[in-house]
């Protein structure tokens, strides 16, 4: 059975339409909260991180689960009220200041072990990223995307059209949008912070999105010299269900492993295994149901215009 994608694409422009929508919305309400459209870790402005967990070995140590309000509070009493805490999995605490020197944190160690609870010294984790570092790891960062969008853009104009390229390009700041408005609204409802990794995945989805759009992309192309008679639409929907196979199984296979780390990896990985997840999924999508149907309509316009001029 031949699926049809141009036949509905005002469905999947709308449900696309949406999630951007409800991603910028989330960033707007972010930056108005916080000052950033996504919380912003440690490695981008700096200062100092301390995570601690409690010595659930001693007597009555842990009766009682961690409490930010708690916590938050010692901190205002230590001068560092414009602190954020982050309690994780009920007996480790997180705590990210400004700057803080030897002296400072041995200071806040010895508070939190007296009003707190008692925190077992082998575990504790401390991370210091001075915001000059913070700043320049940003703007690397940034550049990094921008030189990524810059290279698809001519490669694509070199290989295929520019409309191939510029329908590419919104593909993919769809899914990078998508992907984004995601850890927003995590960094607002659970304080979930974007590192020097989610910049990594964002690189990885713009990687894997481009590629599966390109593999439509080239057998359009193939389409319009093999069978020039049919029309756009015709020729785009044939692409795409000789490609929906590969494109399904190719990010099926990408999305266990990342589902796995993300179920069973460590802290660390977690939430960039789910920005890949987000991404990759975004990505599927978006060449499937975004990129070609845009074409589709594009080439379709163009047509009906040059028709209209030679009559």
């Amino acid at each position: 059975m031949k699926f049809s994608v141009t036949k509905q694409r005002s469905f999947w422009w709308t449900i696309s339409g949406f999630a951007i929508i409800a991603s910028l919305g989330a960033m707007i309400i972010s930056y108005t909260t916080i000052k950033a459209p996504l919380r912003p870790s440690l490695d981008f402005i700096g200062g100092t991180r301390i995570q601690l967990e409690l010595a659930c070995a001693k007597q009555n140590n842990c009766a009682k689960p961690l409490t930010t309000d708690e916590v938050q509070n010692l901190l205002t009493e230590q001068g560092l009220g414009n602190s954020s805490v982050q309690v994780i999995d009920n007996y480790t605490l997180s705590i990210r200041t400004q700057t803080l020197d030897v002296e400072q944190r041995t200071k806040l160690q010895t508070a939190l072990n007296d009003k707190i609870g008692q925190f077992d010294p082998e575990t504790i984790q401390i991370d210091t990223v001075g915001p000059t570092v913070g700043k320049e790891l940003f703007e690397s960062g940034l550049k990094a995307l921008i030189l990524s969008f810059v290279g698809i853009i001519v490669y694509l104009s070199f290989r295929f059209q520019f409309d191939y390229a510029f329908f590419a390009i919104v593909a993919l700041f769809h899914d990078v949008v998508i992907t984004a408005g995601v850890f927003a609204i995590l960094g607002l409802v659970a304080n979930v912070e974007v590192d020097s990794l989610f910049l990594v995945s964002l690189l990885t989805i713009i990687g894997f999105s481009v590629n599966d759009t390109v593999v439509i992309y080239d057998r359009v192309r193939e389409n319009f010299a093999l069978t020039p008679d049919l029309s756009v639409s015709e020729i785009v929907d044939n692409a795409v269900n000789q490609t929906l196979g590969r494109s399904i199984n190719t990010t099926l296979t990408a999305l266990l492993p990342l589902v796995a780390i993300f179920l069973f990896g460590g802290a660390t990985l977690k939430f960039f295994a789910l920005a890949l997840i987000i991404g990759f999924t975004a990505g599927a999508y978006s060449s499937i149901f975004i990129a070609s149907t845009l074409l589709a309509w594009w080439r379709e316009r163009q047509k009906k215009t040059q028709i209209i001029k030679e009559m």
